[in-house]
C-alpha cells in the first residue's frame, strides 16, 4: 500500500512539473520580443551610435566623437558676399515663370517705375529666408563641426544649420518648417552638397518670386585651394512657380577682420524707413 501511495505521489509531482513547464512556455511566447538589433554595418553608419532608437543631437558627445571620413574642407570663419562674382541677386535672368509668379515680378517693376516699394518684407522685419539670406550685403559667420555647420548672418542674426551627421530629412508630417528650411549635407569628393526643403512660404520670396511648399534648393559648395573664396552653385526648383531648374552661381570672400554682432529688427526702430511706413509702400 505504501509503495502504491509513493508511486501516486511521484506521478502527481511529475504531472505538476509538466504543467508548470507548459505554463512557463506559454507565458514566454506571450511576452513581446525585444526588437532585433540592426546589422553591424547599419549600426556603423548610424550617427546616433550602436543599437540606439533615440535621436541624438548634433552636439551630443557620442555623435561628435563618432569616426567619420575627413571632410574636404572646413568653412569655419567669417564670409562676405563677393559682389564682383555673381552679385547678391538671384534674378535677373529668371527661369520661365508661371503666370502668378510672373505677375508678381511685373507688379514690382511697375511699382519701381512709380518710385514705390513693392512687398519689401525684410524691410518689415520678416526673415529674408534661404537663399536670399546667404547673399545679403552683411558678413556671415560659419562654424563647422563634424556633425553640423552653424551659420549666423549679420543681417537680423538669421540662424541656419546644415546637418552633416547622416540623418535623413524629417518626416513631412512632423517637421517644423522655417524660413531657411531644413538643410542636410553630404560630401561628394571636394564638394559639399546641401539639400534643403520645408520652407515657410508666407512673405518669403526669391528676389520677388514667390515660393510654394514644393520649393527645393540644392547647393553645391566648393572652397578655393587657398581657402579665401567660397563658391556656391544654387539649383532651385519649384514646379508651382517656374519651369525646370533655376541655377545661380555666387561667391564669398573670407574676411578675417570682422565679427557678427547682435542685431535686432524691431518695428519701433524701423518706423522711419520708407519700406515700413511710406504711403508708397505696396504690401
Amino acid at each position: 500500500m505504501t509503495g502504491i501511495r509513493f508511486a501516486a505521489a511521484i506521478g502527481a509531482a511529475l504531472a505538476a512539473l509538466a504543467m508548470g513547464a507548459t505554463t512557463a512556455d506559454a507565458a514566454a511566447k506571450a511576452r513581446p520580443k525585444a526588437p532585433a538589433k540592426p546589422p553591424a554595418a547599419e549600426q556603423a553608419n548610424d550617427p546616433r551610435g550602436p543599437a540606439s532608437d533615440e535621436p541624438v543631437g548634433a552636439l551630443a558627445p557620442a555623435n561628435l566623437g563618432k569616426k567619420r571620413p575627413k571632410p574636404a574642407f572646413n568653412l569655419t570663419g567669417t564670409w562676405f558676399i563677393d559682389l564682383q562674382h555673381g552679385g547678391f541677386r538671384f534674378g535677373n535672368p529668371y527661369p520661365k515663370l508661371h503666370p502668378a509668379a510672373q505677375a508678381e515680378i511685373d507688379a514690382a517693376a511697375k511699382a519701381a517705375k512709380e518710385h514705390k516699394t513693392y512687398k519689401d518684407y525684410t524691410g518689415q522685419c520678416y526673415p529674408a529666408g534661404l537663399p536670399v539670406i546667404m547673399t545679403r550685403v552683411w558678413p556671415i559667420a560659419m562654424v563647422q563641426l563634424p556633425t553640423v555647420i552653424y551659420m549666423v548672418s549679420g543681417f537680423e542674426n538669421a540662424f541656419r544649420a546644415i546637418y552633416l551627421d547622416g540623418r535623413p530629412h524629417t518626416d513631412p508630417d512632423v517637421v517644423v518648417k522655417s524660413y531657411n528650411g531644413e538643410s542636410i549635407g553630404r560630401w561628394e569628393g571636394d564638394t559639399l552638397v546641401v539639400d534643403t526643403k520645408y520652407f515657410i512660404t508666407d512673405k518669403h520670396t526669391i528676389d520677388g518670386v514667390p515660393i510654394s511648399d514644393d520649393a527645393h534648393i540644392v547647393e553645391r559648395i566648393k572652397l578655393s585651394k587657398d581657402g579665401k573664396q567660397l563658391q556656391i552653385r544654387y539649383i532651385m526648383t519649384d514646379p508651382q512657380n517656374w519651369d525646370g531648374e533655376w541655377v545661380s552661381d555666387k561667391a564669398w570672400r573670407r574676411v578675417d577682420d570682422q565679427d557678427i554682432t547682435e542685431v535686432e529688427c524691431t518695428p519701433d526702430l524701423n518706423t522711419h524707413l520708407p519700406s515700413t511706413s511710406s504711403r508708397d509702400n505696396i504690401k
